[in-house]
């Protein structure tokens, strides 16, 4: 059975027609954790439940315990459910590989195996042992890529959600609320649970999203980025001086502010070359990030090849001094956006 979609998964479990195995896994781990407990309390229904419905930590267990379990009969049952968490397969020796090819070459019509990731994500398409896994999966069950929603369907989806808790919210206020908190199902829907509670029946207003909601690492450093592009360095001090006192890691600050530049050079690079904005698309991962590029063909105007050329090697230089660990963080940090700063004002006056 090919990789099947989001939908085809619903499907099955509402009408019970399972595969023999599911591999879940993919960017957004709230639907991971979510189709998993369905497909488990659904396969592993009917009869004894303590025994039809096994759960194993993929860390810390082998292949044989879970080819066991799984080959064991149900009890008074038409079928079971064999659960295994976080199963790091590509980590795997020779030996345990191959008995875990040969567990899925001939699963029983009896069990239901389900793995599915919630801590990492795998190297698919260059470890070898995952390789092989997805493929056996393949042809064993059936595969599910969750992929993060887009911001439009998050917008859709927190309207939708808002309205069956009998709380009025505008696309307009979930538009706000993805713009602060990102596009992850787990903290929109925490952060929601919050507005609902406090608004009660009654509409949530944009001074409510503003004061309850906790904005995310991503959005906090689009500000930033937004600050520095604009000259604005009173602004940009601000913000970095609230992502320190809110104990983030400037090797995790660094990466999302060099990811906007990236998205500037790229744009920059295609429009050069005769293309549009958006075919970075085709070569880099953006799927369901295309807004991204979105807002970088709207900032790029700002910024001259060489302008890029120059942040991009400040931003190198202080990644490179963080991962060294040379010199005081902060320090590094200051010194990066005060060189950025510099690059913008000196782009003004050229």
């Amino acid at each position: 059975m090919p990789e099947i979609t989001e939908t085809d998964l619903k499907k099955q479990i509402g009408k019970s027609n399972f595969a023999k195995m599911y591999f879940l896994y993919g960017e957004e781990k709230y639907l991971v954790q979510y189709y998993a407990q369905k497909l488990i309390a659904k396969a592993g229904a009917g009869g004894a439940a303590d025994f039809n419905i096994q759960r194993f930590d993929g860390g810390e267990t082998g292949v044989d315990e879970i080819a066991a379990a799984v080959e064991a009969l149900p009890v008074m049952a038409e079928r079971k459910c064999v659960a295994v968490s976080d199963w790091d397969i590509g980590a795997m020796r020779a030996g345990e590989t191959g008995k875990l090819r040969e567990l899925l070459k001939d699963l029983p019509d009896t069990c239901v195996l389900v793995v599915y990731l919630l801590s990492f994500d795998p190297d698919v398409r260059k470890n070898k042992n995952w390789k092989k896994f997805l493929t056996a999966c393949n042809q064993a069950g059936a595969v599910v890529y969750f992929r993060q929603r887009t911001p439009a369907q998050m917008e859709k989806l927190l309207c939708s959600t808002s309205a069956k808790r009998g709380c009025e919210l505008t696309r307009e206020g979930a538009r706000r609320i993805v713009s602060r908190c990102g596009c992850g199902m787990n903290s929109a829907h925490n952060e929601l649970e919050k507005l609902c509670s406090f608004a009660g029946t009654g509409k949530i207003t944009d001074q409510m999203i503003d004061l309850l909601t906790t904005v995310n690492l991503e959005a906090r450093v689009f500000d930033l980025s937004k600050a520095i592009f604009s000259g604005n360095g009173d602004r940009a001090y601000q913000i970095l001086d609230r992502l320190f006192y809110q104990k983030e890691e400037p090797v995790s600050i660094l990466a999302v502010l060099s990811g906007a530049y990236i998205d500037l050079y790229r744009v920059r690079a295609s429009v050069q070359s005769g293309f549009t904005e958006m075919e970075p698309a085709k070569h880099f991962d953006y799927a369901r990030k295309e807004f991204r590029l979105t807002n970088a063909s709207r900032d790029v105007s700002r910024f001259s090849t060489e302008m890029l050329r120059r942040s991009l090697f400040e931003l190198l230089k202080a990644d490179t001094a963080l991962k060294s660990s040379r010199g005081d963080r902060r320090t590094i940090m200051e010194e990066l956006l005060a060189k950025l700063l510099w690059i913008v004002e000196r782009g003004k006056t050229a």
